[in-house]
């Protein structure tokens, strides 16, 4: 990844290179898009007790696997009868329900509104986590199943991604439950249980008979990004990034089936290398570059907080036009596609993630298959991806089939609508005035995209509602050594009560 202090001073060279700036750039509005004056809010929260249900709630080993057939029930089960237990209002007053296709883990629960004429708002959380990765256990400092508490934090995988959000909202709403408090509007938690492999089970069967429910959702909130200092090139201050729009899921399987034999016989060509080099087309092929609206959203609301000097390159891409392309916003990809988080932001990215052939180190396989991942820019159908492919590969020996629960790219959300300004107040009341709040394109996924990609659903937003000390701790996604503070889960479960008051002003 090409550090910031040189992705800026690429920049500042682009500026260079550049003569003028048009006209009508220079009238366009840049002024600062940051909320004032948030008074902010303490809410007491039982911090104690809710680090020891989230510490228990990491011991369940709820493992989305690759492979589906490798699925443990009764970790489910447990945790299922886990939440029953520890937030007895919540099972009191809620509607469970235990959806899922063709495995019913993931819950849908439904909070009744005293309006009934109001859209509802639909929170979300994943039960799931990635497994370890049996290379990786010796690197970890505390076993990642043992949910242990110390030096501050709560360590184990599932702490950040993402059974902290999950259980936030419970314990704020069993908090709001002992208060007597019942919403204007219906509220939903959805909680799925295959986010990790893309929810084609929970979510999005969950997404199907809420659509049948509902005409129209008022508002969805999934995870994303945590609060994090310097978590995007160029800025410093602590940040929070609010996502507006999600890239596609696309995972093809290019295959070759052929004949084997014995080693000491090759042919003049083995299925392994035709295979490699197919793939290597592949990935030599990459989709062009284009700045999408929610990059455009994204640096309005980000580049006045940016260095003055390279604002007019900021500015450009905020009010560009998405069918021509300006000299400076030929500068802004160009320096973009050197960073590898930025760079993800502009096309549909090609990853070749799995490679599997052979048995016996004297046996020519007979088949070699290949898995290659696409995040795809809107426009970039599976259709369009399988055919963008063969026309790389070019070697009718290989098949192509799609192999996933293949999602286009989201809508838009507004960033400039009440849901987004409901998010905004709420983090600067829970975290204070000091810090960045942007809308972002989310480059990975979450298993709000079932819901972000269906027009009863426009205004879907993603983040995730912890602040974390350095872009050190947001390695734990997914990686070793996952963990998050004990005091700032209290502040998360403060922010979930406090989202459910300003919820009345939607």
């Amino acid at each position: 990844m090409t550090k910031p202090s040189k992705l800026f001073t690429s920049i500042a060279s682009a500026l260079a290179l550049t003569a003028s700036i048009s006209a009508w750039s220079v009238e366009q509005d840049f002024s600062s898009m940051q909320m004032k004056g948030v008074e902010k809010v303490e809410i007491p929260v039982d911090v104690e007790g809710a680090a020891q249900r989230l510490s228990r709630a990491v011991q369940f080993q709820t493992i989305s696997n690759q492979d589906r057939s490798d699925f443990d029930e009764q970790a489910f089960r447990d945790y299922h009868q886990f939440l029953e237990e520890s937030y007895p209002l919540v099972h009191k007053t809620l509607k469970r329900e235990e959806v899922g296709d063709p495995r019913p883990f993931s819950l849908i629960y439904t909070w009744e509104g005293k309006d009934p004429s109001l859209p509802p708002a639909i929170f979300m959380a994943h039960q799931d986590v990635v497994p370890i990765a049996e290379e990786s256990r010796d690197e970890w400092k505390e076993e990642p199943f043992s949910g242990v508490i110390k030096d501050g934090y709560i360590w184990g995988r599932g702490s950040l991604d993402d059974k902290n959000q999950l259980q936030a909202l419970l314990e704020a709403t069993e908090m709001k439950l002992k208060e007597g408090f019942q919403p204007e509007r219906t509220i939903l938690f959805v909680f799925g249980h295959d986010e990790e492999v893309g929810g084609p089970e929970g979510a999005k069967h969950a997404a199907d008979i809420i659509e049948q429910r509902y005409e129209k959702i008022a508002f969805v909130m999934d995870e994303s990004a945590p609060l994090v200092p310097g978590i995007f090139p160029g800025i410093r201050e602590n940040t929070a990034l609010i996502g507006i729009a999600q890239k596609g899921f696309v995972s093809l399987e290019i295959a070759i089936h052929g004949v084997g034999g014995h080693s000491s016989q090759p042919g003049e060509e083995s299925n392994i290398v035709a295979l490699a080099k197919a793939v290597e087309k592949v990935e030599a092929a990459q989709f062009p570059y284009k700045i999408h609206d929610a990059v455009r959203y994204q640096y309005r609301y980000m580049g006045p907080e940016l260095p003055e000097a390279q604002q007019p390159l900021y500015k450009a891409v905020a009010y560009g036009d998405n069918d021509t392309v300006t000299d400076l916003e030929k500068n802004f990809i160009e320096v973009m596609s050197k960073n590898q988080v930025t760079r993800a932001m502009l096309h549909t990215t090609t990853a070749v993630t799995m490679f599997n052939a052979g048995i016996k180190d004297n046996v020519l396989p007979p088949a070699a298959t290949a898995v290659v991942n696409f995040r795809p820019m809107p426009g970039d159908t599976p259709e369009v991806i399988i055919e963008h492919v063969k026309k790389a590969i070019g070697d009718e020996r290989m098949t192509i089939r799609d192999i996933s629960a293949s999602t286009p790219a989201t809508n838009v959300a507004d960033p400039s609508g009440s849901g987004y300004a409901m998010l905004e107040k709420t983090i600067r009341q829970t975290w204070g005035n000091d810090l960045i709040v942007s809308p972002f394109f989310v480059i990975g996924g979450s298993d709000s995209k079932h819901f972000q990609a269906r027009d009863f659903a426009p205004d879907v937003y993603t983040m995730t509602a912890i602040q974390l000390e350095s872009v050190k701790e947001f390695e734990g996604f997914h990686g070793v050594n996952e963990r998050i503070l004990v005091e700032e889960y209290g502040r998360s479960i403060g922010f979930f009560y406090q989202l459910m008051d300003n919820l009345e002003n939607l």
